[in-house]
């Protein structure tokens, strides 16, 4: 009984520890099989994942735009003026240019100009408050040049307040006939004469707010007056300084005054007579609106818009204009500094 008891255990224990060998082999075999498969799903994603990888560069390859040429600008731009081959600097874009940084750029520009054009002043001709203010309004909607070709005449019959003040409009707008507008500045030159008279005794005012009263008179006007006839600070903001100090960035405003706050901030008040000198003699020489003479530009490692004209230094000289381009300017009787520069006073009506 002893044996038989002992032989159904031996073999019920090799039963069991059989039965767990099988399952454990089994299980073995199921765990290497799971491995696999997911070694093989792995395999498979990654080579999806490549697959699309390389799609999507090769078509970011076909859809990038040629890379664009940077704009280079000589280090030292006023020796181009002179002909000579200049080093070249790459121009970045102030786009992220600090308040600080816009400051130092601009009055560096200034400076620059200051050097470049050492006679600049108003290209208006007067010879006292009262012409200065009836030539500035007669410069809307034409040139310097010819409202100073047709003052002559106009001062000559009308030389004060009160003459021009008592004229027949008929023969006022006949004589401003060649300015454009004729009947319209007729009517504002006669009208701030009259205003002269009766509100200020016949002189100019030397004030910002008696000033911008007059007809025709507003702050440009104003500010042209008080700088150049009063040695009164003002920044004239007129079409080249408009469009110029958008070009360098250093507003990015349209309402002329706005502009006006706006470059007055980076300026101590002392200069904005003569910047706006500096910028409208650059705008009207060098930095024209439709084709900028970039190659022959001595702000050009300063400017931003360095490249949108003609950068070649040959070609660039062909673009200036007035003294730079051996042209005569806009006055006929321009200030001494101006002609031994070798400025060229401008032709008087019919001359050509």
């Amino acid at each position: 009984m002893k044996g038989a008891a002992s032989a159904k255990k031996t073999a019920s224990v090799k039963k069991t520890a059989s039965v767990k060998k099988t399952a454990s082999v089994k299980g073995a075999a199921s765990e290497k099989e799971t491995v696999a498969k997911k070694a093989a799903s792995a395999t498979k994603a990654a080579s999806k994942t490549s697959a699309a990888k390389k799609a999507s560069k090769g078509a970011a390859l076909k859809k990038a735009p040629a890379a664009k040429k940077v704009a280079v600008a000589p280090k030292k731009a006023t020796a181009r003026l002179k002909g000579t081959a200049p080093a070249k600097a790459v121009v970045h874009p102030p786009g992220d240019e600090s308040p600080t940084a816009l400051v130092r750029r601009a009055r560096r520009i200034n400076r620059e100009l200051a050097e470049v054009f050492p006679y600049a002043h108003p290209e208006l001709d007067f010879e006292n408050p009262f012409q200065l203010v009836v030539a500035t309004v007669l410069s809307a909607q034409t040139t310097d040049l010819r409202v100073n070709q047709t003052t002559p005449s106009l001062f000559a019959k009308y030389p004060t307040p009160e003459d021009l003040a008592a004229a027949n409009p008929e023969e006022v707008e006949e004589i401003l006939r060649p300015c454009g507008f004729f009947r319209a500045k007729t009517k504002s030159v006669i009208g701030l004469s009259k205003a002269l008279v009766e509100d200020f005794g016949g002189e100019v005012p030397g004030r910002l707010e008696d000033l911008v009263k007059l007809p025709g008179v507003g702050r440009k006007t104003a500010f042209v007056v008080l700088g150049n006839a009063f040695g009164r600070p003002g920044i004239t903001v007129d079409t080249h300084f408009q469009r110029l100090v958008r070009r360098w960035r250093w507003t990015g405003e349209t309402d002329p005054d706005k502009i006006e706050a706006a470059i007055g901030a980076l300026f101590p008040k002392s200069d904005w007579t003569d910047l706006s000198h500096h910028v409208i003699w650059h705008g009207r020489r060098i930095c024209h609106a439709r084709k900028p003479a970039c190659g022959a530009c001595p702000i050009a490692p300063l400017c931003p818009a360095y490249g949108q004209g003609e950068t070649d230094p040959e070609k660039a000289k062909k673009l200036l204009k007035y003294e730079k381009g051996g042209f005569p300017g806009q006055r006929l009787k321009p200030p001494q500094a101006y002609l031994d520069a070798g400025g060229k006073p401008a032709p008087p009506l019919g001359a050509g």
